[in-house]
């Protein structure tokens, strides 16, 4: 038995890991420098990394399929292999 959720969490898991990840390097480099490395840095980035997840999500997922429709028409399809 597997531990992995079916691909059909596909649409939902790569936008919340992706979202995740972003917005924590976005919200850290965006705090830090607006802040400076202070005592309460980490609280900051943390309140900064809560707003901008709650925002990052969505977003993903309302602009993944313009995204993935826009590199489509950018990147040429794989090609089989014989």
């Amino acid at each position: 038995m597997s531990n992995k959720l079916p691909a059909r969490y596909n649409a939902i898991a790569m936008p919340l890991v992706l979202s995740v990840l972003m917005s924590c390097l976005v919200s850290a480099v965006s705090t830090a420098a607006n802040t400076g490395f202070s005592a309460d840095l980490f609280a900051q980035w943390m309140k900064a990394w809560g707003i901008s997840w709650l925002v990052a999500f969505p977003s993903l997922m309302l602009v993944l399929p313009l995204v993935r429709m826009i590199v489509g028409a950018l990147v040429q399809a794989p090609q089989a292999r014989r």
